[in-house]
């Protein structure tokens, strides 16, 4: 069977002790591949990117399908920097939010929220799969949009609107290649 291209997520975030992961996703009709991004901001910013779902810079701009014609799968599941996950090995994929907890450092952000009486909601996935039996790896990321996905959409959504919109979608496409069954949310 023919591998073809289905879907391209554009932006999931990896936490990490050091510093937090980008990726791109393109999605086969085979196989997941997370395509690590160049850096493009402090830590700092990444991990405050990840506490509220949302980018806190705007000026990076979302690659597309089209971007990747040129690039064939072999080299991006044989770029170490990449993760690649084959459908057949996942065991399980499942959403989830959490609410922002609030330290005293963010206090700008509370006041933010309350200004506009939203709440930050940060939807994430976890992912079981397994290359070798025996041996799960579980995948965690969070479903953080670029600026310019969520600048468009906000001059008629709310944040949360968006923000659910883009975890949904995302779960969407991985219902669309995954076997039955291996989604909860």
């Amino acid at each position: 069977m023919a591998e073809n291209k289905v879907a391209l997520i554009h932006r999931v975030m990896v936490p990490d002790k050091e510093y937090p992961k980008e990726y791109a996703v393109l999605l086969t009709n085979r196989r997941s591949v997370f395509i690590r991004q160049n850096k493009t901001r402090s830590s700092f910013v990444l991990r405050g990117e990840m506490r509220y779902g949302t980018a806190l810079v705007t000026d990076v701009s979302p690659k597309t399908l089209e971007d990747y014609e040129q690039t064939t799968f072999e080299t991006l599941a044989s770029d170490s920097m990449n993760i690649t996950v084959p459908h057949e090995a996942v065991a399980s994929l499942a959403m989830g939010k959490e609410e922002t907890k609030f330290r005293a450092r963010d206090l700008f952000i509370w006041l933010t929220m309350r200004r506009q009486g939203e709440i930050f909601q940060v939807y994430y996935f976890y992912m079981n799969y397994h290359y070798i039996p025996n041996n799960q790896t579980l995948l965690r990321f969070y479903m953080v949009p670029l600026g310019e996905y969520f600048k468009t959409r906000r001059q008629t959504k709310s944040r949360e609107t968006i923000l659910r919109e883009y975890a949904l979608d995302a779960l969407h496409v991985f219902q669309k290649v995954l076997p039955a069954g291996i989604i909860s949310s």
